[in-house]
């Protein structure tokens, strides 16, 4: 039990009005972000279409995305975005997510860490993105030659903190080892099972039926995303 004396008064009022208003103003945002894209809901199976589409057109070198006026488009995401799905990937940059998906700006909400790993900054990160953005799909996107997952296999020393990667990998490694793209596909099942069952954001949008959360291979040679269930 805390005492405070009458000098004190001041200061533990101030701190709970300071308390008060971040957490009116967290609900203010939660609520605008909401509104923002109420008119714009997307089931998640149109959301999964309009991904591999866009990824076919990717594919075929038939882009669409850069036919669209970027000064509207920044000029319309200036105050508020209303991204329709939401891509778990990893940092490589070989695989620049907007592209493979032929998308522009504001129509992807992207989170990127070395082999595509729920973290609890990730995990949040993608329950802002559908909860008050309202993404309506999440993937995550496995892709190949991946380095962090071919690490993960090594299980060799590694210089600084990449050896970090490893633990969250090894349900992989131990899934479908030594086999790269097998490995890399069970991760990026593993990592989509995760998201759905460690966040009970995310788990209660999946079982209102306004989220769907999968799991996708990039094959760095043909462009073409196979969806993994």
């Amino acid at each position: 039990m805390h005492m405070f004396c009458d000098c004190c008064a001041p200061a533990r009022r101030g701190m709970l009005a300071r308390r008060g208003f971040i957490a009116g103003a967290s609900a203010a945002m939660l609520a605008a972000g909401r509104a923002a894209r109420a008119d714009d809901a997307v089931t998640p199976a149109a959301a999964l279409a309009q991904l591999m589409d866009g990824n076919a057109r990717f594919a075929a070198r038939k882009l669409t995305s850069f036919d669209e006026d970027l000064a509207m488009l920044r000029e319309q995401t200036t105050e508020q975005q209303r991204p329709f799905a939401a891509v778990l990937s990893c940092v490589d940059s070989r695989v620049p997510v907007e592209l493979v998906f032929d998308q522009s700006i504001g129509h992807v909400f992207v989170a990127r860490v070395a082999g595509n790993i729920c973290t609890p900054e990730i995990i949040a990160s993608l329950e802002f993105g559908t909860e008050v953005l309202g993404a309506a799909v999440i993937m995550v996107l496995g892709h190949g030659g991946c380095g962090a997952v071919k690490a993960a296999i090594a299980g060799a020393a590694v210089p600084g903190q990449i050896s970090a990667l490893y633990a969250p990998l090894r349900a992989a490694v131990e899934r479908a080892g030594p086999d790269l793209v097998a490995t890399t596909r069970a991760n990026a099942r593993i990592q989509a099972n995760l998201l759905s069952t460690s966040s009970p954001v995310l788990a209660n949008r999946i079982h209102a039926g306004t989220l769907k959360v999968t799991a996708g291979y990039y094959d760095l040679g043909s462009g073409k995303v196979a969806l993994l269930g």
